[in-house]
């Protein structure tokens, strides 16, 4: 008798079922990783193009500032530098207390001698020795305080300066608005070897700027560095 089995392809069973669907997802996730991995080497040339657009993109419009356009060695050494005065200026200052000094020293021993505040001339002489004395003292340790005080610094767009005793004032001027500049020497400056440059800005009346203290010589060379700088900004705002 034939068998009724034979011919026939035997059944899978549960077992068989479970290994080909593990199978399955093995290669699916196999095919997901191949796939996240050239995404993952693609992003960061992606990156990198877009790191390198960034970094060589540049406003057309930035120009070189007005030290630079001049282009003088000496304006560039003294760039940001800040610059004292000459010491023979504490002179000048006190020397200028002395006329006030001896003004009110008459007048305190004239008032003191007319009123009977004291018995005689002699000691109202004293007492008028003793106000001047006082205002020159005054005069003297203002002039030191002031001297120390006293900077300027030429910027890349601008001229500051700072000084004050009682009140610190720090002035900043534009190159773009300075009108012109002069040298100034009186009687007092010629004396002493000094000498004052005044700069003159756009705006109301009395709009100047003045640097005592300077060297006849160092008043020249800033004049000329500071009139070269005002004319390159004045033509690139113009631009």
């Amino acid at each position: 008798m034939a068998n009724p089995n034979e011919g026939d392809e035997p059944a899978d069973t549960p077992a068989d079922r479970s290994a080909e669907r593990a199978a399955a997802a093995e290669a699916s996730a196999d095919i997901d990783a191949d796939a996240s991995g050239g995404d993952a080497l693609q992003s960061p040339t992606d990156s990198d193009e877009s790191a390198v657009d960034d970094g060589t993109e540049r406003d057309p419009s930035d120009g070189p500032s007005a030290v630079a356009a001049v282009g003088d060695p000496d304006i560039e050494d003294v760039l940001g530098e800040n610059r004292r005065l000459d010491s023979r200026v504490q002179i000048l200052w006190i020397a200028r207390r002395l006329v006030p000094a001896l003004i009110l020293g008459g007048v305190a021993g004239f008032l003191a001698f007319r009123f009977d505040a004291v018995a005689d001339t002699a000691t109202a002489a004293g007492v008028g020795a003793a106000v001047f004395a006082l205002v020159m003292v005054y005069g003297t340790v203002r002039a030191v305080l002031l001297y120390r005080s006293w900077r300027y610094v030429v910027r890349d767009d601008s001229l500051y300066l700072t000084r004050g005793v009682f009140t610190i004032v720090q002035t900043i001027v534009p190159y773009v608005r300075v009108q012109h500049i002069d040298t100034r020497r009186s009687a007092f400056e010629r004396a002493l070897g000094l000498a004052s440059l005044v700069v003159y800005t756009a705006g109301s009346r009395g709009a100047d700027v003045t640097i005592p203290g300077l060297t006849p010589e160092r008043a020249e060379k800033l004049q000329s560095r500071l009139k070269r700088l005002a004319i390159e900004s004045e033509d690139e705002d113009a631009v």
